[in-house]
């Protein structure tokens, strides 16, 4: 089975800063939530985060920093975080991994087998109202990517879905459901709105 890697090393402006992962929900981090989501579909799982390991020491899980080339500033967005992904993949001889949001509570059940379906190279899509709405931090990624990905970083590429689409991704595209399961809880309302969520699941 693939390896995966929850990327939750941004900086969650539009939840106050700090770690959303740690927020609770239904009484659990939101990261937890994630992990029992996608470790069923996976081999080894790791966190891609950075600062203080230990603040997530209560997940279990080995933290990765983000992988950021010589001369590119802190916080180069999500890309690094795949960097990372890439890189520890590659040394634990994997041909891809797998990278996931950590604000993601709801992923498919089949999120890796429709990826891998889709190809060496996909990113996940949800389908909504307008048509299908890409979600490119959700991806299968190769690991023959690491150099094109560093080099892309260094020039100072923060694009990830329009990256990853010009080097040839395909998309797999997920069926609606609800609750949606690429739901990001980036405020304080998609927060409510999970909780709200879980309360009608039970």
């Amino acid at each position: 089975m693939l390896p995966a890697v929850i990327l939750a090393g941004g900086l969650s402006r539009r939840m106050g800063g700090g770690d959303k992962g740690l927020l609770l929900l239904a009484g659990r981090p939101v990261l937890a939530h994630v992990r029992d989501r996608i470790a069923p579909q996976c081999g080894r799982l790791a966190l891609n985060a950075n600062g203080d390991p230990a603040r997530f020491a209560g997940l279990g899980l080995p933290v990765l920093p983000d992988a950021v080339p010589a001369g590119v500033e802190a916080w180069p967005g999500p890309l690094a975080g795949v960097l990372a992904a890439l890189d520890w993949a590659a040394a634990l001889g994997a041909a891809g991994v797998i990278t996931v949001a950590s604000d993601t509570p709801f992923l498919p059940g089949d999120l890796v087998a429709r990826l891998a379906a889709a190809g060496p190279f996909a990113l996940a899509a949800g389908t909504e109202d307008g048509g299908p709405r890409l979600h490119p931090v959700c991806g299968l990624w190769p690991v023959g990517l690491r150099d094109a990905l560093a080099a892309a970083l260094a020039a100072g590429e923060r694009r990830i879905g329009l990256w990853a689409q010009a080097q040839g991704a395909a998309v797999a595209v997920f069926p609606a459901a609800a609750p949606d399961p690429f739901l990001n809880l980036n405020t304080p309302d998609d927060l409510a709105r999970a909780e709200a969520a879980l309360r009608h699941e039970v």
